[in-house]
């Protein structure tokens, strides 16, 4: 039997803590993998930022990309090497460069998902151009911005067209609070954004590959209780909803991990805010689920890495609008949609994998997460960001509340 290797790159930035964790346990592991006549190892190594030869060859079989997003060397690098290479990349770059907040929601809405009542109005400033002040005074026309904010409707949001990690989101309570805050928005190019008023729920379904993860999510709360210890607040039919709203998104924009975030009220599921290809990884905010997060990227990427999975230069669109064409309840073209996604994907293939190859997975991250390496890749990333007078006390309460995952994830099937 020939060996052969595959080798992961992770293109990072911030990211600290689940890099680490990643890293020691898929060497930990010394996969030997028996697929197709090979037998299959695997290295991972980090990226690193450096001129490139447009044809010099890729050593990568897979990258794990977080930086893509703001930094554009990587995100050329990256792009080079999936045309060139053959790379297999998540998210596909293409897409997270040009598919901002603006596209998902008209995309999401044509195919018949409930998202909120929603404006784009032009910016209050601009940035200086040789031919602004022609294209505005030719074109721009002025506005009544409380007969809009009346249109929409209070409470509103207000929210950059291609923002995240709630950088410029503002509630509006009224037209003053409207006028108010657009003037001070500066260049920001922003939405406004019916708010679902008398919600129950705020679920974040966080999906990476054909894996999901579902959350009770407190938008108010400080940053290290908003993703929420909560078990049993969503029953099947719920769960069956969400995931298929969410690998919907994924499949149609190319994303492997991205999180949807929706709102429930008197049983509709609202989604409000699900262009966020490069979620959350930390644990001073995920805490107990960070685990999950870890188990997950490990079981997706040996997956795609092992299996040389196919990396789709282009999106297709058509079939999903061909489904929204027939005549038949939204439910019934969501779950047309989740096939299709589910078929992209690869889940079939993928499970089966997982449980031939990984079965013993989740007990290696189980025992992963009560050493001492772990508990130092916790403490590192708290050290960060807190001030040294809170690093004691946060580190041990993010370890505390992973060993309360160790405990209850057998039993709750988490």
């Amino acid at each position: 039997m020939s060996a052969s290797v595959r080798r992961i790159g992770l293109s990072l930035g911030a990211d600290l803590c689940w890099p680490i964790c990643y890293e020691q346990i898929l060497n930990s592991l010394d996969l030997r993998l028996d697929l197709d006549g090979q037998q299959i190892s695997f290295q991972v190594n980090r990226t690193t930022i450096e001129p490139f030869d447009i044809r010099q060859p890729c050593e990568y079989d897979l990258v794990i990309d977080r930086v893509t997003h703001w930094y554009h060397t990587s995100r050329e690098w990256i792009k080079k090497a999936i045309l060139m290479d053959g790379l297999y990349v998540y998210n596909n770059p293409w897409s997270i460069q040009s598919m901002e907040k603006q596209t998902t929601y008209c995309a999401m809405a044509k195919l018949g998902f409930p998202v909120p009542d929603t404006w784009m109005i032009p910016p209050k400033s601009y940035e200086e151009h040789s031919d602004l002040d022609t294209t505005l005074k030719r074109y721009a026309r002025m506005f009544d911005l409380g007969r809009i904010g009346q249109q929409v409707g209070y409470p509103m949001f207000m929210k950059p067209y291609d923002g995240g990690a709630w950088k410029g989101v503002s509630r509006i309570d009224n037209e003053d609070i409207l006028r108010t805050t657009y003037e001070s928005s500066g260049t920001f190019l922003m939405h406004l954004q019916k708010s679902v008023v008398g919600f129950d729920r705020f679920v974040r379904c966080i999906g990476l590959g054909p894996q999901f993860l579902m959350v009770s999510y407190d938008p108010d709360a400080p940053l290290h209780d908003r993703y929420q210890i909560k078990h049993d607040f969503l029953n099947d039919d719920e769960r069956a909803i969400l995931e298929d709203m969410t690998i919907t998104i994924n499949s149609f924009f190319g994303w492997d991990f991205n999180s949807c975030e929706s709102l429930h009220r008197d049983g509709v599921w609202y989604p409000i805010d699900f262009a966020n290809a490069c979620p959350d990884s930390q644990v001073t905010s995920l805490h107990y689920h960070f685990p999950w997060i870890v188990m997950a990227n490990l079981r997706w990427s040996i997956f795609c890495a092992a299996t040389r999975r196919k990396m789709p230069r282009n999106l297709n669109w058509e079939p999903y609008y061909q489904i929204n064409e027939k005549d038949i309840p939204f439910r019934e073209k969501l779950k047309q949609y989740a096939a299709i996604g589910h078929a992209r994907l690869q889940t079939e293939q993928f499970h089966a994998f997982c449980a031939q190859h990984l079965a013993y997975l989740e007990q290696a991250v189980r025992e992963y997460f009560s050493t001492q390496s772990a508990q130092d890749a916790v403490r590192q990333k708290v050290a960060t960001m807190f001030p040294e007078h809170e690093v004691d006390a946060f580190a041990q309460l993010f370890w505390d509340r992973i060993q309360q995952w160790r405990k209850q994830s057998v039993s709750t099937g988490y």
